[in-house]
């Protein structure tokens, strides 16, 4: 589960403070889906990233599967990155030359998950989504 409470996000420009983020409470459960909207501008990347682990808020309580994250080190954000949490974005670089199960399995290789289990793996995700019925 994610859990966040209060989550801001500003950024310095010299002497002036930016806020992007301002009291953002969430909770997404287990296996939900969930679409993050608004207008251009108004914080959705930021926040985006910081559920991603890939930036920190200013301040505010931020939960992953019960542990807090403002806690973790770099590293150990990196392991929940990569281990524990899965994306679908709105607009995203694919493999041009590789179809769209290899893609979905490229981050598995920088995991050093099994090529065999990869491809499982890939064909689970598929089943589950909109391109389920469509060939590789």
């Amino acid at each position: 589960m994610i859990w966040m409470e209060g989550i801001t996000k500003t950024y310095q420009l010299g002497e002036i403070t930016v806020p992007v983020l301002k009291g953002i409470n969430l909770a997404i459960e287990e296996a939900e889906y969930v679409a993050i909207m608004g207008a251009s501008g108004s914080g959705k990347s930021t926040l985006m990233n910081i559920i991603s682990c890939l930036d920190r808020a200013t301040s505010g309580d931020d939960v992953f599967e019960g542990s807090d994250l403002t806690t973790f080190n770099d590293d150990e954000l990196a392991y929940v990155r990569n281990q524990r949490i899965g994306f679908v974005f709105q607009q995203f670089n694919l493999l041009p030359c590789a179809t769209a199960l290899e893609n979905v399995m490229v981050p598995m290789v920088y995991a050093n998950v099994p090529q065999s289990v990869r491809r499982e793996r890939a064909k689970q995700a598929k089943k589950a989504s909109w391109f389920g019925g469509k060939d590789e």
